[in-house]
Order: C-alpha cells, then structure tokens, then sequence
C-alpha cells in the first residue's frame, strides 16, 4: 500500500498540472479579444526576432531619390517601398519592424525592473508592517501623487535623454503599483493557516517569504505585469514624442512620431503608420491583460 502511494504521488503531479494549464486556457480562450491579443502580440514577437530577415530593407538606409514616397496603393508609391519611406529616404516598414524590438525590449526591462523591486518592497512592507510598512507606503504615495508622465519627464532630465533612462524613469513610475499589489496580497496571507504552521515549525523569515507566501500572491501581479508592459511601450513612445526617450535615428516608434511631425499635412503615413503599431501593439496588450485577469481570478470563474 505505501509503495503504490509513493509510486501514485510523483505521477499526479504532471496530470495536475496538465489540469491547471488546461482550466486556465479554458478560461483565457472564451474572451475572443484576448486570444486575438495573444495572436498579435505572438506575431509582434516573431517579427521583432527575425526583423533582420524580414525588414526589405535597413531601418537607417537613406534613398537619396526616394524622399518622402507614398505607400504601394498611392500614386507615386512603389512596390520597393511599400509602406512609403519618411523626409531623408528610410523605409517606413523596416523602421517599424526594427522599432518592435526596441518597443518590446523596453517593456521586459521596464516591467522587470518595477516587478522584482515593486515585490520586495510590497513583501517586506506586507510582513513586517510597522514604521517599515509605514515608511515604504508613505515613500509610494509620494510617487503616485505626481502624474506619471510628468514624474518620468522629471526624473529623464535629471539623468539625460536616453532610452536606458527613460527605462529606468519609466520603472521607477510603475513600482508603486506592484507594492501596493504585494502588500495588500501579502496581508491577506499572513492570517492563513499554512502560513501560522510554517511559522510554528520554525521556518526562517526568508524561506516563510519568498518560497511559502510570495508564490500565493503572484495571480494579480501577473495581470498589473501584463497591463504595465503597454503602460511601458505607450510613456517610452511619449518620451521618445517629446525628445526625451530614445534618440533619432533610432528606429522607435515614439521617436519616428517626433521626427515626422513637421510632415503631418504633407506626407500622413509617416504619422499615421507609427502611431497605428503603437495602437495595435498597446491595445493587444491590454486585451491579453483582460484575458489573463478573467482566467486567474478566481471570483470571475463560473462553477
């Protein structure tokens, strides 16, 4: 009998989380937006890794007989460039390719950042509580009480235009957010029976927070990470919009709005066509969020 039980446990364990895995695209597969979402944002991903083969062109190429060429289906555009080339020759599609890296690169690390240090924070101020509660929250509502975008636009000047900073102005932003998440997550575990026997049982303080409570707490910031990512790509474009993110000429599509500003009325694909990838890109984002937010929350799943 003890054999077959110990032979029986290892096994479930793959079927069960064979199961999870199943219930949560049961879930996530009945919003149809979310599975869009999910198959733009796949799309997005692999053009973003092979945009050196599917780029026609590279994304800082000057055609000196080529300025500012209409689209394929316009009179005057042409099949070389299909998507027409900008005021000094580049072509508009390899920009954009080349520019979904740079938008997804600044999402990873920016979501990265705010999440790994957000959660520290959160967990430390959750279990702990008292003056180091009090003193982390306080710090937090200081940073909520500016505009996001002004406090990124503040924080970029003091360190200087860049995109490396702008990242890091952009994380700084969005910390807050993951504290708050993991504290109020954290409370709520710290009344849990598993949590009073480990700590009866003498597990260290560390072990008793990363290992046995944070694991329990991560469900809402999955959802917040997934949501700030185009949180990330929108500020990272409006800095790059106002000279003070990433700096010409490279190909990110917040910059490219910025230089193409003066050719609104003349030429409207150089405008039209970065502020389209930035929609889409964000707004596939944002319904993958409200997927991953109907499929791990519990209260939103039906019995």
């Amino acid at each position: 009998m003890s054999e077959a039980a110990v032979q029986h446990v290892p096994d479930d364990r793959p079927v069960g989380r064979l199961a999870l895995v199943r219930e949560f695209w049961a879930y996530f597969s009945e919003n149809r937006g979310a599975v869009l979402g999910l198959v733009f944002f796949l799309s997005i991903i692999i053009v973003a890794i092979f945009a050196d083969f599917i780029a026609p062109h590279l994304p800082n190429e000057q055609y000196r007989d080529a300025f500012l060429r209409p689209p394929f289906w316009q009179d005057g555009g042409s099949w070389a460039f299909p998507l027409g080339t900008d005021a000094v020759g580049r072509d508009i599609l390899s920009r954009l390719i080349h520019g979904a890296r740079y938008s997804l690169f600044i999402g990873c690390v920016v979501v990265s950042i705010a999440l790994v240090s957000g959660v520290v924070l959160g967990l430390v101020a959750g279990f702990f509580r008292g003056r180091i509660d009090t003193a982390i929250m306080r710090l937090m509502d200081i940073i909520l009480a500016f505009p996001s975008l002004l406090l990124a636009l503040v924080l970029v000047a003091i360190l200087g235009p860049s995109l490396i900073n702008a990242m890091i102005a952009i994380a700084i932003v969005q910390q807050p957010h993951y504290v708050r998440l993991t504290r109020a997550a954290v409370m709520g575990e710290m009344s849990r029976d598993y949590v009073t026997a480990a700590r009866v049982i003498g597990v260290p303080r560390p072990r008793l927070m990363f290992v046995t409570i944070l694991p329990n707490c991560m469900a809402p910031l999955i959802v917040q990470a997934a949501l700030s990512f185009s949180t990330a790509i929108l500020d990272a474009a409006a800095l790059g919009f106002l000279g003070m993110g990433a700096q010409p000429p490279t190909p990110e599509w917040g910059t490219m709005l910025a230089e193409a500003r003066e050719f609104i009325l003349r030429a409207w694909w150089v405008v039209t066509l970065p502020g389209c990838a930035i929609l889409l890109t964000v707004l596939a984002i944002n319904l993958m969020g409200d997927g991953l937010r109907d499929a791990l929350d519990p209260k939103l799943k039906r019995s």
